[in-house]
């Protein structure tokens, strides 16, 4: 008897620590100071667009849906920080995250941006991403690790994105 309790202990710890382990894994998937996962998504002009082919560039990576009252805030302040500091090796993929395009499509006719557009139909991106909130933005640095998270928009958040900007692009 005291074999088989023994048994079930051992499974239990076992399958705690297990658990544990996969879940340190996850939070650390998006963590800053850690390697950004990389992903491949079809963009609005059709292309995939992988972010590995941005190494050696700033990248942010900003999650959107078109339901979203901030993120409908945010694009166009993005859209100016894109902009200004693209020529200096930085980019911003803009990826959505709704099941159905079609929304985010209609908004980026009312706000057009110049980024790249990226469409996460299934939310495998979001979830490799630990996304929990809309708009979440990451940026990664020219190494391709994350340096940077955000959660949610106010204003007055593009002015710490651009110094955040900034001071990667001098790295």
């Amino acid at each position: 008897m005291n074999v088989v309790k023994s048994l079930v202990t051992i499974r239990a710890l076992a399958a705690l620590l297990l658990g544990s382990v996969l879940a340190a894994t996850t939070a650390v998937a998006s963590s800053p100071g850690t390697a950004a996962p990389d992903f491949t998504l079809k963009s609005s002009s059709g292309d995939n667009l992988r972010l590995s082919d941005y190494r050696g560039e700033v990248v942010m990576i900003n999650f959107w849906a078109s339901w979203c009252a901030p993120c409908r805030q945010e694009m166009p302040l993005l859209d100016e920080l894109y902009k200004e500091y693209q020529p200096l090796g930085f980019t911003i993929l803009g990826v959505n995250v709704e099941e159905d395009s079609s929304q985010a499509r209609k908004m980026l006719g009312d706000i057009p941006v110049s980024f790249p557009v990226l469409f996460d139909n299934s939310s495998k991106v979001s979830k490799l991403y630990d996304v929990v909130a809309m708009p979440s933005t990451v940026l990664v640095d020219r190494d391709g690790n994350i340096r940077y998270l955000h959660q949610g928009y106010k204003p007055g958040y593009e002015e710490t994105y651009q110094a955040q900007v900034r001071a990667l692009i001098r790295e």
